[in-house]
């Protein structure tokens, strides 16, 4: 097993235990002290920790120039979670999200034409069609390989309410992070575009998928919509490349959008022709 996928499985293992320690308590007496109920917990908390450690200085000790690329959809946009903001972007190196950015599509210019903004009361959850990057066409940023096509999960109601997002982070995010990364990430792709680099979508919608493994695939072509599945606010695209197919291995590669660069956090951009005839 590799060195960088053992501290994410000994947590999910130790936390995974914990849980269900907790459960027979609940219906069992314990034959040993209660406090020890707490020990899967804490040796979860240390994976987690040591894993982070261990992949920071992996990250430094291996980095790269940035790779430049297309962007992966046209049309009016907003970033968020950006690597021009901090890196880690998303606050973990797990799953080579590194240099990862989310950006949602705003739509036509106007008060009314935008995105759903946050509901603090109601509603709490809103359906994925809603946002108008729901069925956003993705599109290959260079000329590349097919290595990972899925497509099964479900897309889920928004996660963007008070309530909504507390359910995210408190329990439903926590259930898919033990699932590991299929879960997480949700319906994905993966190209890969040589020289070392691949490219991974996540959250893509339930099947859209215009390609499967082993495909090639060039620079612009279509190759699956925005969707709203795995651990997803609201409906997004998740952007990264890294330095192996397998997410539990890879390490994030730092890249810019030719002709927008990286957009910082809040920063609105156009990417291409706006195709919204085609959404």
């Amino acid at each position: 097993m590799s060195a960088r996928r053992l501290p994410g499985l000994l947590t999910r293992v130790f936390a995974l235990l914990f849980l269900a320690l907790v459960v027979v308590g609940l219906f069992v007496e314990y034959p040993f002290p209660s406090w020890w109920v707490f020990l899967p917990l804490v040796l979860a908390w240390t994976a987690g920790i040591a894993g982070g450690r261990a992949a920071s200085r992996d990250i430094k000790g291996a980095s790269r120039d940035a790779v430049e690329v297309l962007a992966p959809v046209t049309g009016r946009w907003s970033a968020l979670n950006s690597p021009a903001d901090r890196v880690p972007s998303h606050g973990v190196h797990a799953y080579g999200q590194t240099y990862a950015i989310d950006i949602v599509a705003e739509g036509a210019e106007g008060p009314s034409a935008g995105r759903p903004g946050f509901a603090w009361l109601w509603p709490v959850a809103r359906g994925p069609r809603a946002f108008p990057a729901f069925g956003a066409p993705l599109l290959a940023v260079a000329d590349a390989t097919v290595v990972t096509a899925d497509d099964t999960q479900r897309d889920h109601l928004s996660r963007n309410s008070l309530l909504g997002l507390a359910w995210l982070l408190l329990a439903e995010g926590e259930v898919r992070g033990l699932a590991g990364a299929h879960r997480v990430l949700g319906n994905r792709v993966v190209l890969d575009l040589g020289d070392g680099t691949y490219a991974a979508y996540a959250h893509v919608r339930r099947g859209s998928l215009q390609v499967r493994a082993g495909d090639t695939v060039r620079a612009g072509q279509q190759i699956a919509r925005c969707g709203n599945s795995g651990n997803s606010t609201e409906p997004h695209v998740h952007f990264q490349l890294m330095d192996h197919p397998d997410l539990d291995r890879a390490r994030g590669v730092p890249f810019t959008w030719r002709g927008i660069g990286v957009p910082a956090n809040g920063e609105v951009f156009v990417a291409g022709r706006a195709v919204s005839d085609d959404w």
